[in-house]
């Protein structure tokens, strides 16, 4: 019998459950939501829920333990992206296991970790705990971290929040020491339309967003080559990226409107603003007083999408030294994708990122996590347990 068919995960079943659940960023999670909350109620355990503006969408918030001490937050998304036009051979939201391996969307990212928390509760309350786990379960994470922060705004005001956290996105269990901060904006050019034929008297929206974007890509030509560089993350640089561009009505006419989005995603030593700062500059200077000389009326206007703060820890530091112990990890590591945990540290909370699963695996087509991924965030969950028990 191959070693993976002896792997007999405690969280399975919670993995199959929460999957089941299709929380697409753009739809609600409050069923998964519900489901835990009464999940934990069964166990007596009380959970608080912080909704969106909508109703909608909600995190919860529980504690397992005394809730006079900070204690360790295990921190999870349970929103997923979506599968429109992706190449699925299995249903996305019913997980098929295979060859060891567990198919379904979610299950990297990361639905798997969290059920892996929940399925150790009734072992958390098994004997008291000296040191408090809490559970911090948020929404809407892939569209920019959004719902975590009302989490964090309600937690920061709070007399006794968690002395640390540890967020389970998909990094092999290895524990991750930093990640790349990421600015998302939309940049909107407005020109003046009229006929192609007399182009030169309208101002072409889509033109000067082109000179933009060309722009960016020269800064990102820059960092590629100039840096600064940190070689513990790949790419070991700043980078900067345009993904949509929407703009025109008919090709015989100049175009009015035109609006583009754009991301950096930067080294913790990068300042985001100042990069942004830069191409504001670059408008300002080149291009706006060649569209104000044909109208006044005409301009750039920039708005934020989103932002996510780097993470930036220490391996000296007690919880890094902590999470290696309990993943059995002999070295850190870095990453470029971004999550909540440099939230969590902006609000003074020490964070880590480490749980099971491969982020190459995340946002793809027929995304799975193996068992014995499952089988190492478990046994790093019983470690946990070792260290909190009375």
């Amino acid at each position: 019998m191959a070693e993976a068919d002896r792997i007999q995960p405690i969280s399975l079943e919670m993995i199959r459950t929460l999957i089941g659940m299709p929380t697409v960023s753009r739809d609600s999670n409050l069923e998964l939501i519900a489901y835990v909350q009464d999940y934990l109620k069964g166990f007596g355990v009380e959970s608080t829920l912080v909704h969106d503006e909508t109703g909608k969408k909600a995190n919860l918030y529980a504690t397992i333990g005394p809730k006079d001490k900070g204690g360790i937050c295990l921190s999870g998304h349970t929103d997923v992206v979506p599968i429109d036009g992706q190449d699925w051979h299995t249903d996305p939201f019913q997980v098929v296991e295979k060859d060891g391996l567990l198919y379904g969307r979610g299950t990297s990212d990361m639905k798997s970790f969290i059920a892996i928390a929940l399925a150790f509760v009734p072992e958390f309350l098994a004997k008291p705990l000296k040191t408090p786990i809490h559970f911090a379960f948020s929404y809407d994470e892939e569209v920019g971290c959004i719902g975590v922060r009302r989490l964090l705004d309600i937690l920061e005001k709070q007399p006794v929040k968690p002395a640390a956290c540890i967020v389970g996105e998909p990094t092999s269990m290895k524990p991750v020491v930093a990640h790349k901060g990421k600015k998302s904006t939309r940049c909107h050019v407005h020109g003046l339309e009229c006929h192609s034929s007399l182009a030169p008297t309208g101002v072409n929206a889509v033109e000067f967003a082109a000179e933009i974007v060309t722009y960016l890509r020269g800064m990102a030509k820059r960092k590629r080559t100039e840096g600064p560089f940190d070689p513990g993350f790949d790419p070991p640089h700043t980078t900067v990226h345009t993904g949509l561009m929407h703009g025109g009505t008919a090709l015989n006419i100049v175009p009015k409107d035109c609006y583009f989005d754009f991301e950096f995603r930067h080294l913790p030593e990068d300042d985001p603003e100042e990069l942004l700062g830069e191409v504001r500059e670059f408008v300002e200077t080149r291009l706006l007083p060649e569209m104000h000389a044909i109208d006044p009326a005409t301009g750039v206007r920039f708005e934020q999408i989103s932002q996510i703060p780097g993470l930036d820890m220490k391996d000296d530091d007690p919880l890094t030294q902590l999470v290696m112990a309990l993943s059995g990890a002999n070295s850190t590591g870095k990453v470029a994708f971004g999550t909540e945990a440099g939230l969590f540290q902006q609000t003074g909370i020490p964070t880590i990122v480490c749980g099971p699963g491969d982020i190459a695996q995340a946002h793809k087509p027929n995304e799975f996590i193996a068992l014995s991924q499952v089988a190492k965030g478990e046994a790093f969950m019983r470690r946990l347990l070792d260290k909190v028990r009375a």
